[in-house]
């Protein structure tokens, strides 16, 4: 029998996951508070907020995997916090990017993005991010329709590619593992959720029923 908690245990489930999805975040303001961000401080906050942004992206696109394994379909409840957490922690990458990075100088980003084209990368993916969590409410549900909803949030797979680019190109040489790691386990993601449509698009073979053998009496010579 599948464990399928009521309203009462959900919420407990979803409480937990919201304290360790804010786990990152203060950690980051323990950081600012004791000053403990390293020799170099803008690059370890954009490490962390990236790294955290890709995590939970990975995770949220486990969702659909994890719910047709284990038939625990109210893990699907899950999914629309750990995207909004997504969206949180791209934010802050964006922030301490423009922010830390640049003073907020137009120039200097512009510069920036010229001399390291993975930032385009990057900025692309965290676009698309911003009208998906804008509509993770079911407002927006009614308002668009389940249909073109679901149109719409399908670019977390761009969004999700991109940011693969965008992890990869940054990356030296030397320290491409975990760029790799990351970027395999979305191949696998992209790749089951391929397989699922095609097995889903392939027609059901209709059994057809015999017809009736008809008898006719034959006239007399």
């Amino acid at each position: 029998m599948r464990l399928q908690p009521d309203l009462r245990q959900l919420r407990r489930i979803k409480t937990v996951l919201f304290l360790l999805c804010l786990l990152p975040f203060w950690r980051l303001a323990w950081a600012a508070y004791t000053n403990d961000f390293g020799a170099e401080p803008i690059e370890f906050v954009q490490r962390w907020t990236g790294t955290w942004t890709f995590n939970l992206l990975l995770l949220t696109l486990c969702i659909s995997p994890l719910r047709s394994i284990t038939q625990l379909h109210w893990l699907l409840r899950l999914r629309r916090m750990l995207g909004l957490f997504t969206s949180f922690y791209a934010l802050l990458h964006f922030l301490s990017f423009v922010g830390f990075d640049h003073g907020f100088s137009i120039d200097e980003i512009a510069r920036d993005i010229f001399k390291h084209p993975f930032v385009i990368a990057g900025f692309a993916a965290f676009l698309l991010l911003i009208p998906l969590a804008a509509t993770s409410n079911q407002w927006a549900i009614r308002k668009l329709g389940g249909r073109k909803w679901q149109d719409l949030h399908r670019n977390i797979y761009l969004a999700s590619i991109l940011a693969a680019i965008h992890y990869l190109w940054l990356s030296k040489l030397e320290a491409l593992f975990w760029p790799v790691a990351y970027a395999v386990a979305l191949v696998a993601l992209l790749g089951w959720r391929a397989r699922e449509r095609r097995r889903k698009a392939i027609p059901v073979p209709q059994i057809q029923t015999a017809k009736p053998l008809k008898f006719f009496k034959q006239k007399p010579d």
